[in-house]
């Protein structure tokens, strides 16, 4: 408690706050949603299986436009990249650097995750576990890790497509939309690999808004400091001023301006013109109404983004621009804001734990026969949600205390300027250690449930990860850095 003090009492006072905390919300909400929906059965030789109980719950199909909240994450993103990276080239650091601090804070934590879980499979393997039984546990576990994939590839892509925004504006992000249109038209009429390159160019997208509101910000909130979080920011101890802004007048007009425009007319026109598109395209046009997965549906709304969850983002923008000022002003108290800051500082691990913690939990009311397996919608499954959700907290907050300060760790870590011939070999390092990284957690999420894997992992998915983790880590420590 006197940490997080101290850290509230050293947050400038130009500090975007409440980027903090939407981020906080929105993985708090990716939690409990995924625990809230998560069914627990058997299978055929008794063993304990999950999955999702929205496709018993069509009802519910429409709360999943307020339980649906990576975009939030994306935007802050896009914010809180913007913002890290304009103040490290205002200390004269360089894109190679800007990406090896990053990569100590999204993937310190993500290699304790594997780690961890790739020996508990080593070991249940040695005591006879069916490696089928092994992948399944562990692909539960590691669902998290798809948002990474994204996440670390719009992290990788910061540096040029911040100039392209600077270029363009937000003629970017709405290139990014018509080529989302694209990929759904392929899924909808043929032929449907046009919508792989959604995984990007929607993330993408709503990553770049993220610019826009960054370059939005006014004078008289002057320049903000770097959000902390997994978004690649430092804690508010270490968190300094970003490089001054440009002048209001050098904007352009149209779409290629660079700012957001932030005023109560637009925030209502995003909100009601994405709720209109949305139940356009979901109640009349052919896309689901379920922004979650759903099992069964032909179309998937987050996985690839579709046009509808563009919709739903530009509703989500609106309604985040219409309560900044008062959330503003409610993190001025310093109660909040400790919390705010507390969050975030174990942000990712929390959202990376959390289904261990499902497997955790499960694993051990069926050990010591107390694990209710009632139907979807009964009397006696929505009573268990309730001490549920309370025991999964429970442990989670073990795992978090014992893996969160792996985080917390990583949030202070500072890349040096880097000069000389080795420049180049060490962007090129650079570049390989995270293309590395991002593909060996790519082939994990693609691998099948029912893969016989006996470390539950694939073998050259976690090659590849610690490949380009260490290369990386390497990279940090400073080897490389010279001809």
């Amino acid at each position: 408690m006197r940490r997080l003090g101290q850290l509230a009492e050293r947050t400038p006072a130009g500090r975007e706050r409440y980027v903090d905390l939407l981020r906080a919300l929105a993985i708090t909400m990716v939690v409990a949603g995924h625990w809230g929906v998560t069914v627990i059965g058997r299978d055929q030789a008794g063993r304990p299986t999950g999955h999702s109980a929205l496709a018993d719950l069509p009802w519910a199909y429409p709360l999943t436009w307020l339980a649906q909240v990576m975009p939030v994450f994306f935007l802050v993103g896009g914010y809180a990249n913007a913002a890290s990276l304009t103040r490290h080239r205002a200390r004269g650091g360089d894109a190679a650097g800007w990406l090896l601090d990053r990569s100590a804070r999204l993937i310190r934590p993500t290699s304790a995750l594997l780690l961890v879980l790739t020996v508990a499979a080593g070991l249940g393997r040695l005591r006879g576990t069916d490696p089928t039984h092994l992948r399944t546990v562990i692909w539960f576990a590691t669902i998290p890790l798809w948002f990474l994939v994204a996440y670390l590839l719009v992290v990788a892509l910061t540096p040029p497509m911040y100039a392209l925004h600077r270029r363009y504006g937000l003629a970017v992000p709405l290139a990014l939309v018509a080529l989302v249109a694209l990929g759904d038209l392929g899924r909808l009429t043929g032929p449907a690999t046009l919508a792989d390159g959604n995984y990007l160019f929607g993330w993408l997208a709503v990553h770049q808004l993220g610019f826009a509101w960054y370059d939005a910000r006014t004078p008289a909130t002057g320049p903000p400091s770097e959000p902390s979080g997994p978004s690649g920011t430092a804690p508010p101890d270490r968190a300094g001023t970003a490089a001054p802004h440009p002048p209001s007048g050098s904007d352009r007009r149209g779409v290629r301006r660079r700012r957001l425009p932030t005023s109560r007319p637009t925030a209502l026109a995003l909100l009601a013109g994405g709720l209109a598109a949305l139940i356009l395209l979901t109640v009349v046009g052919p896309w689901p109404v379920a922004m979650l997965n759903v099992p069964g549906e032909r179309l998937d709304n987050a996985s690839p983004p579709s046009l509808a969850l563009l919709a739903l983002a530009a509703a989500q923008l609106g309604l985040i621009l219409l309560l900044r000022a008062p959330a503003r002003r409610w993190l001025r108290r310093p109660r909040p804001w400790r919390v705010v800051i507390a969050v975030n500082l174990v942000v990712l691990t929390v959202f990376l734990w959390h289904l261990t913690a499902a497997v955790l939990l499960i694993g051990l009311l069926d050990a010591v026969g107390l694990l209710p397996t009632p139907r979807v919608g009964s009397a006696a499954w929505w009573g268990w949600r309730v001490p549920w959700l309370l025991l999964l907290a429970v442990v989670l907050a073990v795992l978090v205390a014992v893996f969160g300060p792996i985080e917390s760790r990583s949030a202070r870590h500072r890349t040096g300027r880097r000069g000389g011939r080795g420049g180049r070999v060490r962007t090129a390092l650079t570049v390989a250690g995270y293309a590395a990284v991002i593909g060996g957690l790519l082939v994990n999420s693609t691998t099948p449930k029912d893969a016989p894997e006996p470390l539950g992992t694939p073998v050259p998915a976690l090659v590849a990860y610690l490949a380009g983790a260490g290369v990386l880590r390497l990279l940090r420590s400073g080897w490389g850095s010279r001809g």
